[in-house]
């Protein structure tokens, strides 16, 4: 079997694909890329089990045929060699490839196809369209909430909640909550699954603006397709927690604030807070937020004021800077306000203004007060 084709092109789609290579996977198999060539289209799968990764470009092929080609040297050449079409020659006997380029020729060591992983077959689906920027900023917005308890599995990847025209994106790590929700999505389905944060970290990194993704899921699997790309991944199988039954309602307090300036703030105090902890104090009365930490084994201390707008009781309670930090990093409007209750109960943060047809509403528990 012999096949040409651009070198810049098949880096892109090897770089790709190669996210699903694990640092030291479980079989030698799985150390390389799957090539399949049918019709003059060249397939490349990866995986580590859990995730496959499958592209797809055009080649000029003297026949049909599959190699599995070890991913690392082939990588390191393509990146060594500058834009030029490349020769591959494949001995279907011995599974030897041979690469010839402007400059030279490359031998390698391939493997047999048949023992790289089948993947799983789309069968019994449930399928949702979206705009890859929906799916992308979804992703974004709720995936540094997710959890790396692998004791707590469902709370390791993000919750996709299928309601008709509606997509809720959910990620908890008992600590912080984040639910993020689109309207206007083309489904005939209501389903929920759970998908692993790798493969979502994957994911977000390939997908481009001006695409449609189409959203797969059967009892074991996801499946989400755009343009030439197709990732398979295993979904979590456990229960999600019930995630509306935390989020606190009747808050009678609300700050608002300059959502800059107190992300700023809380940087600069955090630098003074226990290490462990991480927790600041928020004090707030009306027009006035004082914002300080402590760390009482090395004497360090430090306090701010924002102004502020206020409404409720005067209240101190203590979070966790980190947590607060990465919050205000993913939200967009200018003003943020957080609805409180009581020192003990979880605050509410929410944008001020929020895009139509998209809603985010995020929850972070207290750090409680020492006495």
């Amino acid at each position: 079997m012999k096949f040409s084709v651009s070198s810049s092109d098949l880096l892109k789609h090897l770089q790709l694909a190669g996210g699903a290579i694990a640092s030291n996977p479980v079989l030698p198999i799985l150390e390389d890329f799957l090539f399949s060539i049918a019709n003059n289209e060249l397939t490349i799968t990866a995986t580590d089990l859990e995730t496959f990764i499958t592209t797809k470009l055009d080649v000029k092929a003297d026949k049909d045929g599959a190699i599995a080609v070890p991913a690392r040297i082939l990588l390191d050449t393509l990146k060594a060699l500058p834009q030029q079409p490349i020769t591959f020659r494949v001995d279907e006997d011995t599974f030897g490839v041979e690469i010839t380029s402007a400059y030279g020729k490359y031998k390698l060591a391939g493997e047999t196809p048949e023992d790289f992983p089948k993947l799983p077959s789309a069968d019994s689906t449930d399928t949702v369209s979206m705009p890859a920027e929906v799916l992308r900023e979804g992703i974004n917005k709720t995936l540094f909430a997710t959890s790396n308890d692998e004791l707590r599995p469902a709370m390791t990847g993000i919750f996709f909640q299928v309601d008709f025209s509606k997509f809720t994106f959910v990620a908890t790590d008992a600590h912080k909550l984040v639910k993020y929700t689109f309207h206007n999505i083309a489904s005939e389905v209501a389903s929920s699954y759970i998908v692993p944060k790798k493969s979502l970290n994957l994911l977000k990194n390939a997908l481009t603006e001006d695409e449609t993704v189409t959203l797969a899921f059967n009892k074991n699997n996801a499946f989400i397709s755009f343009g030439d790309t197709q990732f398979t991944c295993r979904l979590i199988d456990a229960s999600y927690p019930d995630y509306n039954a935390v989020i606190p309602v009747g808050n009678p307090n609300l700050l608002t604030v300059n959502r800059a300036d107190f992300q700023n703030s809380l940087k600069r105090i955090a630098i003074y807070a226990n290490k462990t902890t991480n927790q600041v104090i928020l004090k707030i009365a009306p027009d006035s937020l004082t914002i300080s930490a402590q760390d009482l084994e090395f004497s360090n201390e430090a306090n701010e004021q924002l102004t502020c707008t206020y409404e409720g009781d005067a209240l101190t309670i203590g979070f966790n800077a980190r947590f607060l930090i990465e919050m205000l990093t993913v939200l967009d409007s200018d003003e943020v306000k957080m609805e409180l209750s009581t020192p003990n109960r979880a605050g509410i943060l929410l944008p001020v203004d929020e895009t139509e047809g998209q809603e985010i509403l995020m929850l972070v528990m207290p750090v409680m007060l020492s006495v």
